[in-house]
């Protein structure tokens, strides 16, 4: 996989793609056109428009887990088992955090919040799916924006842990 460099400026320079760049890890960035998310959400768009398998395109979730903010991320093909994230950090009840919230915290707006170069770093959980996969595939901090990289580098970069922490099928 060829490194792609991020830019001053523009979209390719967000903070995702700095700390990629600083990190030296190989990454490839993917643009697709960002229009309204339908019933499918951002992740199914971006894993269609990029014609990427939807198990290995993995979206970033903002919890709360017994009140502290934490990162999920989880394949697009399903959805966030909120009870598993809170065992996997070792608390007790989990919930989704307000958007505002999540946004303020990431300095990202959902849609576009990326597990790497958060403006506050949060306990972060990765399905152990993706343990499995070469590649994984997560938004690069913009809508329309992803980054491949491999998973032991997306692990080691948001200082993350694995966990079966999603869950097949969407939410009605």
């Amino acid at each position: 996989m060829a490194k792609k460099k991020a830019s001053a400026g523009g979209p390719r320079g967000t903070p995702a793609l700095v700390a990629l760049d600083r990190a030296g890890v190989a990454f490839e960035v993917m643009t697709y056109q960002a229009e309204p998310h339908g019933d499918g959400g951002y992740g199914l768009t971006a894993a269609s428009a990029l014609g990427l398998d939807p198990a290995t395109v993995f979206k970033t979730l903002m919890a709360r887990v017994d009140g502290q903010l934490t990162c999920a991320i989880v394949p697009v093909s399903g959805h966030l088992d909120l009870k598993a994230l809170a065992k996997a950090v070792g608390g007790k009840k989990a919930e989704m955090a307000p958007v505002p919230d999540a946004e303020r915290a990431t300095g990202y707006v959902v849609g576009g919040i990326s597990p790497l170069g958060q403006k506050t770093a949060s306990p972060t959980v990765i399905d152990a799916t993706a343990q499995g996969l070469e590649q994984v595939t997560v938004s690069a901090g913009a809508r329309g924006l992803q980054v491949r990289l491999a998973p032991a580098d997306l692990l080691r970069l948001t200082r993350g842990r694995y966990a079966p922490i999603g869950r097949e099928g969407h939410l009605p």
